[in-house]
């Protein structure tokens, strides 16, 4: 199948029962068995559920994985995900990783001996050189929250590979629409599908793919026994969700194409960031692993001030937490999504108190520039 073909006819298609074209919402906690141990393949709905289950299958078919996994937020699924390690493993991570993702690492999971050194892993260099006798995996974001970061994923994992440690890649900015980590090298694959694949701000969520039917009952056990589930119904808003994400996918990435043009030539913007540009680090590898460079933007403006004005004269862009809905979405990523970060380390990476960091929705990309325009001539 062709891939939007894969993304409304993958995994689970209707019910059988009834003849319904979309996946019924189950919304049961528990199932009727015929004996001890006699049931239909559903015990208890922490354990599975069948919209879950239908989108599980989605999410395995669309990043050709083995099984495909459901929590209820992102943050779920990446710890989750990081429990599948021992006290006392190491976990090398990209530098330039969402907030969030740094938090709970820093501030959580250390708590329970898992260790940590963040890298600039689009540099494999760097992450031979951070390679310890306990370490378990490689955990890459690309592109990366805010700065667009690119590594290389098949290099990446063959080095992973080579040293007997898993790949772990968060693609929720290109989405499986764009990019297959599973098909480089990678071991697991993580979504935060609140942002691009539910698409519509109306549901949070997270998933997460694995190659192996040993990771798969490693996780599921850890899914089971930890609880984080996602329910009946955002399973099926994610799904619906799901089933437009390459016409979404392919407008968000035309629109962005017109607005980084905008930009790059606006003087009140000292540097843009976005995988699109030839000059942008590691271009041609972005240009190479995926089909498309996606709908988020980062731009200097300078200044908090700066960046302070230019959100109170936007009137399309929003200003709020999260991405990749069908609304253009803005945000100060120092003061926002990576605040968790102490200053310091905000300074070192390159996340001023003037980057801007935008999700270009669905709008009319003339409307969205004009915004832009009249917002930073203010």
């Amino acid at each position: 199948m062709k891939r939007k073909t894969k993304l409304i006819h993958g995994g689970i298609a209707g019910d059988p029962t009834t003849g319904a074209v979309s996946v019924p919402i189950y919304q049961v906690s528990t199932y009727k068995q015929d004996g001890v141990g006699n049931h239909k393949g559903f015990e208890y709905s922490r354990t599975g559920n069948p919209t879950r289950h239908a989108l599980e299958e989605l999410i395995k078919d669309l990043e050709a994985g083995h099984a495909g996994f459901a929590f209820g937020s992102g943050m779920a699924a990446i710890t989750a995900t990081v429990m599948l390690f021992d006290s006392g493993d190491h976990i090398i991570l990209t530098d330039d990783v969402y907030g969030g993702t740094y938090r709970v690492i820093t501030k959580v999971l250390n708590r329970f001996g898992i260790e940590a050194t963040f890298v600039d892993t689009s540099n494999l260099n760097n992450i031979t050189a951070a390679i310890k006798p306990n370490t378990k995996a490689v955990y890459i974001e690309t592109p990366t929250n805010p700065l667009l970061k690119i590594t290389d994923i098949e290099a990446a994992a063959k080095l992973a590979k080579e040293n007997n440690l898993l790949t772990i890649v968060d693609n929720t900015f290109s989405t499986p629409y764009w990019q297959t980590p599973i098909e480089l090298g990678a071991d697991i694959v993580l979504h935060s599908a609140t942002k691009y694949l539910g698409g519509h701000s109306d549901v949070v969520a997270g998933l997460v793919v694995v190659n192996s039917e040993k990771l798969a009952e490693d996780l599921h056990f850890v899914q089971n026994s930890t609880g984080g589930v996602l329910g009946p119904q955002d399973s099926w808003l994610l799904m619906r969700g799901i089933k437009t994400l390459g016409i979404r996918m392919e407008e968000t990435e035309s629109n962005t194409k017109a607005i980084v043009e905008f930009l790059l030539q606006h003087p009140a913007v000292s540097k843009v960031y976005y995988p699109g540009i030839e000059s942008h680090p590691n271009h041609d590898i972005a240009k190479k692993q995926a089909d498309g460079f996606g709908g988020m933007v980062s731009f200097d403006v300078g200044s908090e001030e700066n960046a302070d004005k230019l959100l109170e004269n936007v009137r399309y862009f929003t200003l709020a937490e999260s991405l990749g809905a069908v609304e253009s979405l803005i945000s100060v990523p120092a003061r926002m999504t990576h605040a968790s970060i102490p200053k310091e380390r905000r300074d070192e990476l390159g996340i001023t108190d003037g980057l801007v960091r935008i999700s270009v929705g669905l709008e009319d990309v003339e409307d969205l520039i004009e915004d832009l325009k009249l917002a930073l001539e203010k």
